[in-house]
């Protein structure tokens, strides 16, 4: 009868064990679900950059005749961007074209260690002067 009377259960030491599996699991993930989130967040941010920087790109010589020099400005307080247009020299004298290299910055970012950066470069034909 000393068998059947036998309580039947965990210790005390099955159970802290059991816990401090699930503490170091559930730690685990949570920084796997955070680093997650950090990296949609920085994928975000190049978006944008990456959208200020090709609308920049596409506006200089549409909107805004080529000129050579350098511009610059900020978006949603946030992004800070200029944009550099220097002359290229023309292999063939006989044309009337000038090729411009146009540079595309955009910079974000709080101190040194998080700043960030996307640049966008190409050749355009703009007319001699």
């Amino acid at each position: 009868m000393s068998l059947m009377s036998r309580e039947k259960g965990f210790s005390l030491l099955e159970v802290l064990v059991a816990f401090g599996i699930l503490a170091i699991s559930l730690g685990i993930l949570l920084k796997i679900f955070s680093s997650g989130v950090n990296t949609a967040i920085i994928a975000e941010e190049y978006t944008i950059a990456s959208q200020i920087a090709e609308s920049l790109m596409a506006k200089n010589g549409i909107e805004e005749p080529l000129a050579v020099g350098k511009i610059s400005g900020t978006e949603v307080d946030k992004y800070h961007w200029r944009v550099t247009v220097e002359n290229v020299p023309n292999p063939v004298d006989e044309t009337n074209e000038q090729l411009v290299a146009v540079k595309v910055e955009v910079q974000w970012g709080n101190d040194e260690s998080s700043q960030r950066k996307v640049e966008l470069n190409t050749l355009k034909v703009g007319l001699q002067q």
